[in-house]
């Protein structure tokens, strides 16, 4: 069996390291050590994420020098320059980041590639801005994003500094997989590099242009300062890289009075006060909910680890603070734009807003009621960060706005992926403007579902951990594909689009997305970057009790049928 030659591999190399070798050891199971070994962790567009750990398919040094060997080679046969352009590297505040960051830098090193190294944690956004400002070859970022304390991941940007493509990962994969033996790759250490000038260590120039560009993102500065003595801020970076970056460009827009999560401010590698640090999840806002009922808070604002994904809370009706979730952000944020830029410098002519295919569609209406038009792009910022370079390029369109139902947003396109601290920033100055109007966010959400309708969203995820779990989720996919429904509850079913097909000139997806007669859709997908399969669902009613009937109902007909 392959999976036992790769086990006897590691555990016969005698410069392994001692902490994984300990691991190793500690290993009996037989299912546990094919789980290890019966493949290498698999290096997709989004690049690697799995458990920390000893093995072949785990994430540790050897995996990710590995994965920088197969890069650094790619980079070198493909990109122009490669070795003078560089890399950024960037981490997060999950248990090994700073480890892996110095593993890929050594790698690099050795190749002759120059190396920009951040020198203490950076959210992914920052990472992106970095390799754009530096015009380096490529970027890299050592992060899982909100997954649980056990995991890490290694994401790679292009010169864009957009997540690669699909035809970019492919040839990286390729190069990887010409990589002989992950134990014996050669390396210099972080001191032989920054000696031989092959690491250059990033100082606060990046920080200072990636604030001074957020700030040019601004459309009403004036209505911060009217409201900024009273107004209040709560926020949580949930451990993460958010709590510097946020800080800075609020108190530079001038809002006086942020509150910061005090247990939750400084990084944790175990994000001990949360069950998730998925601002996603209700439960990690408990202690900045607490904190904004104590200081009577206007705005709550939570970010994930990497701070590419960013939550609100607001106040509805009766005082109370709800939740809003991606979709209502997205619409609030849209709204604002094109009502502020209508109103001032004019929405171009050739604007664009850009969404995934499970994002809701009251986007594509609010764009609509300014002559603006909406393109879909599969699941994942990256597709985004694609078509903004396409049009830039072309001059097609102009970017004026980038979404997805996953809490991840882009307004100015110095980043090319969701930046939870633009968001961040524009939702508290839209939050200020609305308080001026004598508004909160909620009231102003109410008014655009009167308008559009009532687009409510949800979404299901079932967790199969293992081998096991991913040919559930095969068949699954398998099943559905091969005995469509032709209603979903009392609705039936208009349309069925297969996205593995390469539809609607996108390329192939394994998703399945039902249309229903009424405009309500769901949608079928397994997550690319955890062992989950996805249902999203979407219920449209001129009224809210009406919408919100059919999602339960659409939500209860699909989960029935996957418990059983």
């Amino acid at each position: 069996m392959e999976y036992q030659i790769a086990y006897q591999r590691w555990s016969q190399f005698k410069q392994l390291e001692p902490e994984l070798r300990t691991e190793l050891l500690s290993v009996t199971d037989e299912k546990e050590i094919e789980d290890r070994f019966y493949r290498f962790l698999e290096f997709g567009t989004g690049g690697l994420r799995g458990v920390i750990g000893a093995g072949t398919n785990r994430i540790n040094r050897y995996t990710v020098r590995r994965a920088t060997e197969g890069l650094a080679n790619y980079l070198i046969e493909n990109v122009d320059n490669a070795k003078e352009k560089g890399v950024v590297i960037a981490y997060d505040s999950r248990q090994m980041s700073p480890e892996f960051a110095e593993a890929a830098a050594g790698v690099l090193a050795r190749n002759g590639i120059k190396v920009h190294l951040f020198q203490e944690l950076r959210p992914t956004p920052m990472l992106s801005f970095a390799v754009r400002y530096l015009k380096a070859a490529s970027g890299i970022v050592l992060t899982a994003s909100h997954n649980p304390p056990e995991y890490n991941g290694y994401k790679v940007y292009g010169e864009d500094g957009g997540q690669i493509p699909p035809m970019v990962a492919d040839g990286i994969l390729e190069a990887i997989n010409r990589v002989e033996n992950e134990l014996t790759i050669e390396f210099v250490s972080q001191g032989e590099g920054i000696e031989k000038g092959l690491i250059h260590l990033l100082d606060e120039e990046i920080d200072a242009a990636y604030t001074e560009s957020l700030l040019s993102l601004s459309l009403q500065s004036e209505s911060v300062k009217k409201v900024a003595d009273d107004f209040r801020i709560v926020f949580t970076p949930l451990h993460g890289t958010g709590n510097k970056p946020v800080r800075r460009v609020l108190k530079e827009m001038g809002f006086k009075q942020v509150y910061v999560v005090p247990e939750q401010e400084q990084p944790d590698p175990f994000f001990s006060t949360v069950s998730s640090p998925n601002p996603e999840e209700r439960q990690a806002f408990d202690l900045a909910l607490s904190l904004a009922k104590e200081v009577d808070a206007d705005i709550v604002l939570g970010t994930d680890p990497d701070a590419d994904r960013v939550g609100i809370i607001t106040k509805d009706l009766n005082d109370e603070y709800v939740i809003l979730n991606g979709n209502q952000t997205g619409a609030l944020l849209l709204h604002y734009l094109l009502e502020q830029k209508s109103k001032h410098d004019g929405v171009p002519a050739n604007a664009v807003v850009l969404k995934t295919i499970v994002t809701s569609e009251i986007g594509r209406g609010i764009a609509s009621a300014y002559n603006v038009d909406t393109v879909d792009t599969l699941t994942g910022f990256k597709f985004i960060g694609e078509k903004i370079e396409e049009y830039n390029t072309s001059g097609e369109y102009q970017f004026l706005f980038g979404y997805e139902e996953s809490y991840g947003y882009l307004i100015g396109d110095f980043v090319r992926d969701k930046d939870a601290v633009q968001a961040a920033m524009l939702a508290c100055e839209m939050a200020a403007y609305y308080k001026s109007l004598g508004k909160t966010l909620y009231q102003v959400l109410e008014e655009i579902y009167k308008q559009h309708g009532y687009f409510i969203e949800d979404l299901s995820s079932f967790t199969l951990k293992g081998k096991e779990g991913q040919e559930k989720i095969a068949g699954i996919m398998d099943k559905a594909r091969k005995n469509p429904f032709s209603n979903i509850g009392s609705i039936g079913v208009s349309t069925l689009k297969d996205y593995s097909l390469g539809i609607d000139g996108l390329p192939k997806s394994n998703v399945l997305k039902y249309f229903l007669e009424d405009g309500s859709w769901v949608a079928i997908r397994p997550s690319g970057t955890e062992p989950k399969i996805k249902f999203y669902f979407s219920a449209v009613d001129k009224q809210k009790d009406a919408a919100t009937i059919k999602l339960d109902m659409l939500k209860s007909f699909v989960t029935s049928l996957v418990e059983n």
